[in-house]
Parts: C-alpha cells; sequence; structure tokens
C-alpha cells in the first residue's frame, strides 16, 4: 500500500515526517500523470501545487477552516487530500469524480464555479460572515493564479479586503508565469521582475549579519539602514503595492519547498488579518513532458488547443484570411489564445491581437472602443464566460450598434469539465439584446461563410456560436427559404407533415430525425436557419404549410432560439403547433457530450419518438401546445 492510501483526510498529514510528506509528493505526481493521461484533466496546473496544497492541509483545519480555490483547476491533489483517491481513477467520467471541487463530492470542498478571479471575493463574505457570528478561530484560506489576478475582480475584492483588518483571511497567490497561456499585463511584468530580483529581505539578513559585528559603527548602522528598509522594499520588491493596499505581505518564497510554505502559511495564520502570501511554483513541476510544452505546459490533456480539424481550427484558419483581406480586422481574446484558435491569427498579424488575460469585461469594452476607433474587432471568448460580459456588451457595444463579432467557441454541451463550462446561456441571453445578429453554423464551410457575413456587417454586434470537438460532414442546400438552407424536403409520397428547424448542429441531427420520421410514413421539411437571431421572416409562410413546426438548438431552452420561433409565428398569428427541444434550465453535470445529450434526451431517437407522438396527436384532433414538458424538456 502506497503512502497515499493510507491519507484518509487532511488529518493524516499532520503526524507525517518531512521524508514521509517528499516521498507523498511524489505518489501524487505519479497518480496525477497517470490519471490524467488516461482521463483527461487539467494535470499541469495540479503537478505545480503538490507541495503547496499539502502544506496548506497540514497548516489548516479543513472543513472548519474554509479553502477557497480560484478556477478549481488545481484542485486534484486537494481532491486526494480529502480522501478521494479511491475514486480518482473516475477523474471526469460520467458518475465519478468532476473536473473541479464539488460540493456534492466532499465537505471540504466549497466552490465549484471554475470561472475565474472569484476566490477573493468569497473569502472576504466567508471571513466577514465568521467575524459576524463570533467564531474568530475559523480561517479562510484563498489559493488563486496570477493568472486569476489579471481579472477586475479580483482587485475589487482586494480593495475591500484592505478595508477589514482583522479579518482571519490568508490569501495565496500561486505565481507560475501561466494561465491558460503566459500571464499577460503590467502585474505579469511585475510578478516576471520577482523572479529575477535578489529579494529585500536577503538584503536585509546580509546587512544585519555584517555589519551588527562591526565595532563601534556596526549597530548604530544597521539601525539606519534598516530605517529605510522601506526604500529597499521599493528598489528590489515590485510588489509593495499590496502592502500600499493595506495588506500585510509575505514572499516571494519557493513553493515546491513544503517545509518552507508551511512556515509561511503558519506566521500568516497567527497574524490575526489579512495576508497575502506570494508563493513562486513551476507549472507541470516534476514532469519534464510538461515542464518544457512551450504552449501551455499540459495545462490540460490532452491539450485544449485549435486541433486540425475542430470547429477551433477551421475559424482560425479563417480568421488569417479574413485578416490577409481586411487590415481593420483586429482580434481580441481573454486569456485564450491557443484554445480559440488566435494562435494562427497572432502568428500572421502580431500587432492586431490582444491577450487581455481573464478579464472577459474589459476584452468586451476594449472591443468597443477598437470599434469607435474604424477597426472591426473580433473577440473570440468561451460561450459559458461571454456570460461574465452580458452588461459590456449590452450598454457598451450594442447600444452604440458597434460593429463588434463575438466568436463564441464550446456552445452548447461541452462535455466533461461540467456544469460551469456548458457553453448553454448565451443564446437566451444574446437574444435579449437589441440590434445583435447571431449566427450558428452547422458545419466547417458555414463558420467560414457565417464568420465572412458577421465581419461585413457595419451597423451593430455580431455573434457566431460552435461547439467544442471535431467537425462532422459537411451538408449543402437542396433550396433557400429566404436566407435559410432547406437541407431535406419530404420524400416523395409524403405530405409537409413537420418543419423542422435546427441551430447549428441541431441542424444535422434534424437529418436523421427525418430519416427515421419517413419511415412512419411523416414528411419533414429541415431547415437550417443559419442565423438564429433575428429569425428569418419566411419561416412565417412555410409554418403555415406544415402540421406541426418543430425547434431544436444544443441551448437552454427558455428564452432561446426556440422560443423566439413560436413568438415570431404568434405574432403573425399562425396557429399551427410548436414544439420546442433543447437543453433542460438546470446545472447539467459532467459527462462527454453525447452522454449528456443522451440524458436530456437531444438524440434523433428521443426526437423521433416526440414529435411522431406529436403528429399523432394533431391528426386525432388533439390541438393541445406541442411546447408541453417531455422527458429532456424544462418547463417553460
Amino acid at each position: 500500500m502506497t503512502l497515499l492510501e493510507c491519507i484518509n483526510g487532511p488529518e493524516d498529514l499532520k503526524e507525517l515526517s518531512q521524508d514521509q510528506l517528499t516521498r507523498l509528493a511524489a505518489e501524487i505526481r505519479d497518480l496525477l500523470i497517470e490519471t490524467t493521461t488516461r482521463t483527461s484533466g487539467h494535470l499541469g496546473p495540479n503537478l505545480g501545487v503538490v507541495e503547496l496544497t499539502i502544506a496548506v492541509h497540514r497548516v489548516f483545519d479543513s472543513p472548519k477552516d474554509r479553502i477557497v480555490f480560484d478556477t478549481g483547476h488545481q484542485a486534484y491533489v486537494h481532491k486526494l487530500l480529502t480522501g478521494r483517491v479511491g475514486a480518482f481513477s473516475t477523474l471526469r467520467q460520467r458518475g465519478g469524480l468532476t473536473g473541479y471541487p464539488s460540493r456534492a463530492e466532499s465537505e471540504h470542498d466549497l466552490v465549484e464555479n471554475s470561472h475565474a478571479s472569484t476566490s477573493l471575493s468569497y473569502a472576504d463574505g466567508l471571513a466577514k460572515a465568521y467575524k459576524l457570528r463570533g467564531e474568530p478561530d475559523r480561517t479562510v484560506v484563498a489559493i488563486i493564479g496570477d493568472g486569476a489576478l489579471t481579472g477586475g475582480m479580483a482587485w475589487e475584492a482586494l480593495n475591500n479586503i484592505a478595508a477589514t483588518k482583522d479579518a482571519r483571511l490568508v490569501m495565496i497567490v500561486n505565481d507560475n508565469g501561466w494561465s491558460y497561456q503566459p500571464t499577460i499585463g503590467g502585474l505579469a511584468e511585475h510578478l516576471a521582475a520577482i523572479r529575477v530580483s535578489q529579494r529585500y529581505e536577503n538584503v536585509l539578513d546580509y546587512i544585519k549579519t555584517t555589519l551588527s559585528r562591526a565595532p563601534v559603527l556596526g549597530a548604530p548602522l544597521y539601525g539606519t539602514l534598516h530605517g529605510i528598509k522601506k526604500g529597499i522594499k521599493d528598489v528590489l520588491q515590485p510588489l509593495v503595492m499590496f502592502e500600499d493596499l493595506g495588506l500585510k505581505y509575505v514572499g516571494p518564497i519557493d513553493g515546491h519547498d513544503e517545509r518552507l510554505v508551511e512556515n509561511a502559511l503558519r506566521r500568516a495564520r497567527d497574524f490575526g488579518g489579512p495576508v497575502l502570501l506570494h508563493v513562486i511554483t513551476r507549472k507541470g513541476f516534476g514532469y519534464p513532458e510538461a515542464e518544457q510544452n512551450e504552449v501551455d505546459c499540459l495545462h490540460q490533456v490532452p491539450a485544449a488547443g485549435a486541433l486540425p480539424g475542430t470547429w477551433s481550427r477551421v475559424f482560425g484558419d479563417e480568421m488569417v484570411a479574413i485578416g490577409a483581406r481586411r487590415p481593420d480586422v483586429v482580434a481580441i481574446t481573454a486569456a485564450m489564445l491557443h484554445p480559440t484558435g488566435l494562435a494562427q491569427f497572432a502568428a500572421a498579424f502580431p500587432d492586431r491581437v490582444y491577450d487581455v488575460g481573464i478579464a472577459e469585461q474589459h476584452a468586451m469594452t476594449s472591443a468597443a472602443g477598437l470599434a469607435m476607433g474604424g477597426l472591426h474587432p473580433v473577440v473570440a471568448i468561451y460561450s459559458t464566460f461571454l456570460n461574465r460580459a452580458f452588461d459590456q456588451t449590452l450598454m457598451d457595444v450594442a447600444l452604440h450598434r458597434l460593429p463588434v463579432t463575438i466568436v463564441l467557441d464550446r456552445a452548447g454541451v461541452t462535455g466533461p469539465d461540467g456544469a460551469s463550462h456548458h457553453g448553454m446561456w448565451d443564446g437566451s441571453i444574446m437574444q435579449l439584446v437589441p440590434g445583435m445578429k447571431v449566427a450558428a453554423p452547422r458545419d466547417a464551410k458555414r463558420v467560414a461563410e457565417l464568420l465572412n457575413e458577421a465581419v461585413e456587417v457595419s451597423d451593430g454586434p455580431t455573434v457566431v456560436r460552435f461547439p467544442k470537438g471535431k467537425v462532422g460532414v459537411e451538408v449543402e442546400a437542396v433550396a433557400k427559404l429566404g436566407g435559410m438552407d432547406v437541407l431535406r424536403s419530404p420524400a416523395a409520397g409524403l405530405g409537409a407533415d413537420v418543419l423542422l428547424v435546427g441551430a447549428g448542429p441541431m441542424a444535422m441531427m434534424g437529418l436523421e430525425v427525418a430519416d427515421r420520421l419517413a419511415g412512419h410514413g411523416i414528411g419533414v421539411t429541415v431547415v437550417d436557419p443559419r442565423w438564429t437571431k433575428p429569425i428569418d421572416e419566411s419561416l412565417v409562410d412555410a409554418a403555415r404549410q406544415h402540421r406541426l413546426v418543430v425547434a431544436v438548438e444544443d441551448n437552454g431552452r427558455v428564452g432561446g432560439f426556440g422560443d423566439a420561433v413560436s413568438r415570431l409565428l404568434r405574432d403573425h398569428d399562425v396557429d399551427v403547433p410548436v414544439k420546442t427541444f433543447g437543453l433542460p434550465q438546470e446545472f447539467l453535470s459532467h459527462g462527454t457530450r453525447d452522454e449528456v445529450l443522451e440524458e436530456v434526451g437531444l438524440t434523433p431517437q428521443h426526437l423521433a419518438r416526440q414529435i411522431t407522438e406529436a403528429v399523432a396527436r394533431r391528426s386525432s384532433g388533439d390541438d393541445r401546445e406541442a411546447s408541453e414538458t417531455v422527458p429532456g424538456e424544462a418547463a417553460p
């Protein structure tokens, strides 16, 4: 039995010797590598925090003391030290451990939202709550990476934490120079300077040990020099800004020296007020293949970059072509240059791409400024992160009718990253934005086609959304319906029973549904709307020629594309029933895309059965609204 297998909880760590801790760290790294290379997962971040996490659990008493991880990418070691070694082989598998902290898994997990820059705000609130509740023996620990400090919310929290002088709050800045890609911006330059600067504490130690031994003048001279300690700090310690905020700053220290980290944490814990501990680590530490990976130190296994044949890569390739033709097109991303496919654009046009760090709000308003300056910015982010920039999209971009194109990668069900990463909200919230145009390509050719159409729009914002993973086969239209593509007409001998309108990849699924329904004598017209906002009004007359309208989308059902179709037909007094299919309005757990879609009923088999039943009810004279709840749907 390994030493790690004997760890049933944090209390088991407290009696281990330094030699045993070194052995434990090695066993943890071995298990991290073995598991993530088999199940996929965030390898590099966790390899970098092994000693740090061990030290945290030796010093603090979880769950009495609360530990908050920012983004949760680096929480695998925490899972292993809190009794989940036996289940670790199920990481990111359906029904197994999640890839982030999970309240359902353990009392030691608190925050499972994997969106960055939030930990300090959670910690601020927790520390204030414990103070008001009269629980002064509880400490809150926030572990935040240098990348997450590029998010403005983290600095809003720091400003407030500094005002609460007696909060028992320890903030650990895990500084490895990387978020997804190398951390950028002014803060990153400060942190980089520390890595190559002599620490001011060492200077003072030298002065103290050398000059204090000098006869007569030694002690007075040391006292004088000690009095200008602040000046030395200003010269040698770029992070004096934290102390200027009123925060006690400790560091930087070697994050791979468990004993050193542990001693610093004990001092921070006993201080009695907010303390910021600056820890320098190496992402991927202990695994040469990760340490030497130039893209992201194996942030995720398999690589999350825009690989050939993926939606992201198709977008990235087309951006290069557009950039060559349109010198006014620039690109913005939020610490996602490689995953979103913009690396190729950056290589071709390095002066026309801006990686703003983990700062989606800033990205959107900066895009507004670029558009006001006569350029056409393309903002490429994950669908789930658009939520953070909704106000900026609404009030800074759309209100001013600015030509900004927002490209949403990972739209719809994304798979094993779980609830916080499913891109199932943008299709609803973008429906709220006046003047917004939203495109959903069904295949690779349509990605290029719709992206080009989007950047030609000059009087308002546009969105192009597509899912994660490989692009499937391409299907050409058999006819046009206004600006929409007709992909299938009813087979010979069948009537116009169902008008199936599928958004993006759901149009491809509609073709499989049509084949199944044809076997039951039901004629289906399959339409790809191409643009899901505004909806082409040619749909109105087409709906009147069918007995049932079906709208399918890989977005939350409430307020999405299906609701927009229903509203359009109601506004035109079309009395043909409408049945909407989409994702239930709930937080969906992790699993492969196919597993999640199967569970919520978004498969050709499930859809064909529900539509067949709806057509049968229509034939029998039962005209109940087809928006009734069915398995896998949420009530409207």
